[in-house]
């Protein structure tokens, strides 16, 4: 492609860094998306889900309907770095690469306009509230697949621990759930020096965290991963005085739902059994933020080529390892069939030299914006052929 369209894709990426919104407030980028979008010439649809847009183009006379979503919400983080083009709305920033993700399915939509070499519809879904797990579903709530019918769905999450230009992906679970959870243990407080006299919900909850590590040593298939983590300890005592009331707050990942449902029970039989040993009650609550994001195994042979056709052969990965973060993209795959991607964006070879996503000083890597493009509009001239 031309140096122009290069220098496109960048100006749209510094502009959505310059001016990053949070989940549910991005009216400025949601105006912009949907000017951008118009000009290359696409419906547009305003509002979808709170701030998303859906822009659709259509070649041709086939029937097939192809989705391609991006997220748009930046962190509540305050920016550290030093870019001429950093972001002025204090205390947010695009520090998980959304605005390259904006960027590459708005320069997606510009090849695809111009080179008009597929024959269906291609929607363009530009997704809002991705970092509190909320987006996806408010989208489908308001209709998204009712107003607008897709066949499938792919996203790509930028990856700084892969190398530049590399493309991985898998079929079956690639991005975990992200379950968190509350565990209030009632006991009876009493004087430091007189244990006897009270129901101790500390040491409770010490064995209650204990138990909980069991879950994935003792309870989870060795090869279905599990990661139960417990991350505030709360308590109403003092230095002399035995609490009350102790609260454990946690997170938990998986990477399928049968997973998801093995967690929550045994979280719930240990802290019961726990407390009923010690003479303590509990309340457990366990809610799902985000499902796990479950590739399609056709979907995957399909990024696959396409990959392989833009970035050559050495550098794709169909069996990659699965990432323990999260991504609301899962919650649109339990719908229709699709395939979330990783596209490398490490600059240096160790993986650990390059600055990770969610950092104070991340930026993303404006060299992969071109590939990503081609990747996409690859995909769409291999899945709807003229």
């Amino acid at each position: 492609m031309s140096n122009k369209f290069v220098e496109q894709l960048k100006e749209w990426r510094h502009h959505f860094h310059m001016y990053p919104e949070s989940a549910f407030e991005e009216e400025k980028t949601s105006n912009y998306l949907a000017e951008v979008l118009t000009n290359i010439g696409l419906d547009v649809a305003r509002n979808v889900g709170g701030t998303g847009v859906v822009a659709t183009l259509k070649c041709g006379e086939g029937k097939e309907v192809i989705g391609l979503r991006a997220d748009i919400d930046a962190i509540n983080m305050q920016e550290k770095g030093d870019l001429t083009y950093g972001s002025k709305h204090s205390g947010k920033m695009h520090a998980c690469g959304h605005d390259g993700h904006m960027a590459t399915m708005l320069g997606v939509a510009k090849l695809l306009f111009e080179r008009k070499n597929f024959d269906g519809t291609v929607r363009f879904i530009f997704q809002p509230a991705e970092e509190p797990g909320k987006g996806s579903l408010k989208m489908i709530e308001d209709g998204l697949f009712e107003r607008f019918p897709m066949d499938e769905i792919y996203g790509f999450h930028n990856a700084p621990f892969l190398p530049e230009g590399h493309v991985h992906t898998r079929a079956g679970g690639i991005m975990a759930s992200e379950d968190n959870f509350v565990i209030k243990i009632k006991g009876k407080g009493s004087h430091a020096s007189s244990p006897h006299l009270g129901v101790d919900p500390l040491v409770t909850a010490a064995q209650v965290v204990l138990g909980l590590q069991t879950i994935s040593s003792r309870s989870a298939n060795p090869l279905d991963p599990a990661v139960v983590s417990c991350t505030e300890f709360h308590t109403d005592g003092v230095h002399n005085a035995i609490p009350s009331n102790v609260e454990i707050l946690g997170d938990t990942r998986s990477f399928s739902t049968e997973m998801q449902a093995l967690i929550e029970e045994r979280m719930r039989s240990i802290c019961e059994g726990t407390c009923s040993m010690n003479g303590a009650s509990c309340e457990v609550t366990y809610t799902h933020e985000f499902s796990p994001t479950i590739n399609w195994e056709k979907s995957v042979g399909l990024v696959g080529k396409a990959a392989k056709a833009v970035v050559g052969e050495e550098k794709v990965n169909t069996n990659c390892e699965p990432w323990s973060a999260s991504e609301d993209f899962g919650t649109f795959l339990k719908h229709i069939p699709g395939c979330l991607m990783f596209i490398g964006s490490g600059k240096n070879s160790v993986a650990s030299d390059n600055i990770p996503l969610h950092n104070s000083v991340y930026d993303y890597n404006d060299d992969i914006l071109e590939t990503s493009a081609e990747v996409f509009a690859e995909l769409i001239k291999i899945r709807l052929p003229k």
